[in-house]
């Protein structure tokens, strides 16, 4: 059986990380990883769905005996990937979506090299000031300082192996299940094909 490919997708906040991955979800043979928390479950949220909500102590020891690809700890919450699920999807031929910030996508890239990373932008920084003016849901301060830090992350997106620019919706959902699909054709994922085919 093939292994899956484990797909790192990072990208600013507005430049509709979502949106696209809820469409590229949809295809069949795609696992989403759920991130691990210590923090107190919210009203409506779901455990395996939303995350995997863990106390301090469990999550401590997932740590300890390299249960988690990587984790941060932020206003005295762990957050982190557990490694057994996405482990066992990929296992299984399951290919495996990771979205993450840039922080954390590097720390997952040491430890698996063979992951495929794909930074999604906006097609312009005064585009996503538009977008996040839009929703309507934060202060100008606010989101003056997301477009400053959207600034800081897109100079970092060349560590990716892929830029997708999500101008036009449709066209960005096809161009990253164009990475999907040929990522699955290359060479070093289709050995056992290979040699399947030379048994026949």
């Amino acid at each position: 059986m093939k292994k899956g490919t484990l797909f790192i997708v990072s990208g600013p906040s507005g430049c509709g990380k979502g949106t696209i991955l809820a469409e590229i979800m949809k295809n069949p043979g795609l696992y989403f990883s759920i991130s691990a928390t210590t923090r107190k479950k919210r009203s409506g949220e779901e455990d395996g769905v939303n995350y995997h909500f863990m106390t301090n102590d469990t999550f401590r020891e997932l740590i300890q005996n390299d249960g988690i690809l990587e984790y941060a700890e932020y206003c005295g919450n762990y957050y982190g990937t557990p490694k057994k699920p996405v482990e066992e999807h990929l296992n299984a031929g399951d290919d495996v979506i990771l979205e993450i910030e840039i922080i954390g996508a590097i720390k997952v890239l040491t430890k698996c090299p063979d992951a495929v990373s794909i930074f999604l932008l906006p097609p312009s920084l005064s585009e996503l000031e538009h977008r996040l003016r839009r929703r309507g849901t934060e202060s100008e301060s606010v989101l003056q300082e997301r477009v400053a830090q959207a600034a800081k992350e897109i100079k970092q997106s060349n560590k990716y192996d892929y830029v997708v620019v999500n101008d036009t919706l449709s066209q960005a959902i096809a161009d990253v299940k164009a990475i999907l699909r040929a990522e699955s054709c290359k060479t070093r994922k289709c050995q056992t094909i290979i040699e399947e085919v030379l048994k026949k």
